[in-house]
């Protein structure tokens, strides 16, 4: 009886997997409510620090690690997650991502201290990395090639409807609730969109037995996190012996990181997807997109609360036109990705971020608040050509039993980029006054006088032009997979095209 059970339910497996979707539209919903939720959490939070700084009595230079370390844990485990969805199901490791998301965000609405918040934090980073992690292959099992850049346009959508909230709820639940309800807003969410994704999610891949790179997770952890902690630390203080010992220490572990990827039999990093030629460059210009314009919102919200006087709900309601745009750009973007490929949609989308980059670096004390609004767009714009199209193109390059994997591998490299470009951008923007007023502009303890206004702008200004030649580089990656694709054997799979 046990044998014929066990027949019988890898046979329902099986049609399962064999099955079309009954609900494309409803499954697709439920991928974007988790992209949404993972995206509120990133802006929404970022408004909410000076609340938070001033509530549980954390220092400064200890309150961004509740967002820094939200997005490392996200950075470190994607990978990991992503393969323990090839292993067990993409379906249910996403859906299991909700629950820890929902647990972790109940934890931190509750958090009494600084410790409290940033651990629970950590925990809801693992859950956001389940669910971000599994989403693309989620949408990779659900949906044709052909009609997977549509998909990830919507994708997009999520992500910006998503930051679009978390920028309104945010400035609202901060100026007239407490910032404790940023967290509790996600648990009905997370909820209804478990119950859904239980109806109309189905797995469909074939269960790979996988192994997870303990130690490559672990020295990779340990490798970001010294540089990390190093450029976090020069915000707010001077250069010392701690602080070159932390980034050099960072350095060694990378290194070592790599050599442990090379003789792992399973590595952390899967150096064969390497040896597909659009990968490497589509994965680059993921990682230093991010680096350019992660940072972007949180030096708009320095210049219109330090150096314009903007309240928090004031200045973000002007970023909310721009995400708007972009999320209605994704869509049109994904499909002209599927129908003509994505390096053209994808090269423009940067090229488009590129020229808004330079908008930025034009503000200054009097700039009228629509051009303000009117270059968020066009960025918002670049982003939404972007992301759909070189998602798709990462995930038509990888091989059909390691969608888990690959999907993880886009969300780290993107993410490396994310956690390291804040504070990248506020090393340079701090040039011209001292970090810890810098610090302080960016957390919205601080504002500033109109004495030192004019030599912080500048300072700002160096770092949009940072952001233009990494997002520049971002650009000649994209562009160089036209190269890579002409250059292929011609015997290559149709895998190995973007």
């Amino acid at each position: 009886m046990a044998v014929s059970d066990e027949a019988s339910g890898t046979s329902a497996r099986r049609r399962r997997q064999d099955e079309p979707t009954e609900h494309p539209s409803l499954a697709l919903l439920v991928v974007v409510t988790g992209v949404l939720i993972t995206a509120i959490d990133t802006t929404i939070v970022v408004l909410a620090l000076p609340e938070i700084q001033r509530s549980l009595h954390i220092g400064l230079a200890s309150v961004i690690w509740v967002v820094i370390g939200y997005l490392l844990v996200i950075t470190l485990v994607s990978t990991q997650v992503g393969r323990l969805g090839d292993m067990f199901g993409r379906v249910r490791m996403y859906e299991a991502g909700f629950v820890v998301f929902i647990v972790g965000s109940l934890a931190c609405a509750l958090a009494w201290s600084e410790l409290s918040l940033i651990v629970f934090r950590l925990a809801q980073g693992v859950g956001g990395a389940l669910i971000t992690a599994n989403s693309g292959a989620v949408i990779a099992d659900t949906f044709p090639k052909e009609r997977r850049g549509r998909a990830y346009g919507f994708n997009s959508i999520g992500f910006n409807t998503g930051a679009v909230l978390g920028v309104i709820l945010g400035g609202i639940i901060v100026t007239y609730v407490s910032w404790r309800w940023i967290f509790w807003i996600n648990v009905p969410i997370g909820i209804a969109a478990v119950v859904v994704a239980n109806r109309v999610l189905f797995d469909r891949g074939e269960r790979q037995q996988r192994r997870i790179d303990w130690w490559g997770m672990v020295t990779l952890g340990l490798g970001l996190f010294g540089p990390l902690w190093a450029m976090v630390k020069l915000t707010s203080e001077p250069l010392d012996a701690t602080t070159i010992a932390f980034f050099s220490g960072g350095l060694v572990m990378l290194l070592v990181f790599w050599r442990i990827e090379r003789s792992t039999r399973e590595p952390m990093l899967d150096l064969e997807l390497f040896k597909v030629p659009t990968m490497t460059p589509s994965l680059l210009a993921a990682m230093f997109q991010s680096l350019a314009n992660f940072a972007v919102l949180f030096l708009l919200l320095m210049y219109l609360q330090g150096v314009r006087h903007l309240s928090p709900i004031h200045a973000s309601l002007l970023l909310v036109p721009g995400y708007i745009t972009g999320g209605v750009v994704g869509p049109f973007a994904g499909r002209f990705a599927d129908r003509h490929g994505a390096v053209l949609p994808a090269t423009v989308g940067l090229g488009i971020q590129v020229l808004a980059l330079l908008a930025y670096a034009q503000f200054g004390l009097t700039t009228p608040y629509w051009a303000v609004v009117v270059a968020y767009m066009v960025g918002a714009i670049g982003a939404g050509c972007f992301f759909p199209s070189n998602n798709s193109a990462v995930m038509k390059a990888a091989p059909g039993d390691e969608f888990g994997i690959t999907s993880g591998l886009l969300r780290t490299f993107a993410n490396v980029g994310m956690v390291f470009s804040f504070a990248l951008a506020i090393l340079v923007a701090s040039e011209s006054i001292t970090k810890a007023k810098a610090f302080a502009i960016f957390v919205g303890t601080s504002s500033l006088s109109p004495s030192t206004a004019a030599a912080f702008t500048d300072g700002i200004h160096s770092a949009f032009y940072s952001s233009t030649v990494l997002m520049l580089i971002a650009a000649v990656l994209s562009a160089w997979r036209v190269r890579a694709t002409r250059t292929l054997p011609a015997r290559a799979g149709p895998r190995d095209h973007a």
